[in-house]
């Protein structure tokens, strides 16, 4: 096999990503609570002074994080996923829409539910990308640049063109917002199509046996699986500890053509 393109799935494959969505998750929706908590007292204040009463706005009332916690916000957004099967992996899209309903339930007017998601989608999208990859990753990258077509093909809402490494992908395929997320193969033949390679000369990278290296293997693809276990493997999938063991997986396959 004459290898030609490498595709990699990011979360948990080139950085660690447990931590990074944790205060990402935390992150986002205590800065909502707290920012929406100043928004609603300023404008009680302001009714206040201007009609002698204390009516409070769009009737919210109390903290939004007292009446929805954080755990009624995951529920919603996996009920959303429930109703609504083609937006599953569109994970910004059920985020934002989750937020929307509850914000609404909370009392807010639509066109105030809709600013305070959207700011709040902000927030969480700029927790998001402070992820720090693995330190080899930037080297690896680098040399494998030199030789192969590089690819990255997620199932999360990382932007990788927002990151210093993401100049080192020719292509990135957002699988959840093509409402095709992994293990669908759709998001895979799109990024070999735009790399112009088959699927018989490109190797897959990633940590998740179900979404990332069966669906790859049944394409044709070599898969490089970065695992826990010691499984059997089938031909052509190849176990992993780490991302950094890659170039050894590659001189070895180089061998074998």
């Amino acid at each position: 096999m004459r290898l030609e393109a490498i595709t990699f799935d990011l979360d948990d494959t080139l950085w660690d990503n447990g931590g990074v969505m944790r205060r990402t998750e935390d992150g986002h929706y205590a800065w909502l609570d707290a920012a929406l908590a100043d928004w609603v007292e300023e404008r009680r204040e302001k009714r206040l002074g201007e009609q002698g009463e204390a009516a409070h706005p769009a009737g919210a009332r109390g903290r939004f994080a007292e009446h929805f916690p954080l755990e009624a916000f995951i529920e919603r957004r996996q009920r959303l996923a429930g109703a609504h099967p083609l937006r599953r992996g569109d994970f910004t899209w059920l985020r934002r829409r989750a937020l929307e309903e509850l914000l609404g339930e909370f009392g807010l007017a639509v066109e105030h539910a809709e600013h305070w998601a959207l700011r709040a989608m902000e927030r969480f999208m700029a927790l998001r990308h402070e992820v720090r990859p693995h330190d080899e990753v930037e080297a690896l990258l680098s040399e494998l640049g030199k030789r192969y077509r590089l690819a990255s093909i997620t199932n999360g809402n990382v932007d990788v063109t927002r990151l210093a490494l993401g100049r080192h992908f020719l292509v990135t395929v957002a699988a959840g917002e093509m409402l095709a997320p992994k293990p669908d193969p759709r998001p895979f033949l799109a990024a070999l199509a735009r790399l112009g390679a088959p699927p018989s000369r490109a190797l897959h990278v990633g940590d998740s046996w179900a979404e990332d290296a069966l669906p790859a293997r049944r394409l044709g693809m070599q898969a490089a699986w970065i695992g826990p276990d010691d499984r059997a493997l089938p031909a052509g999938i190849h176990r992993l500890d780490h991302v950094r063991e890659l170039p050894a997986l590659i001189a070895w396959l180089d061998k074998r053509r």
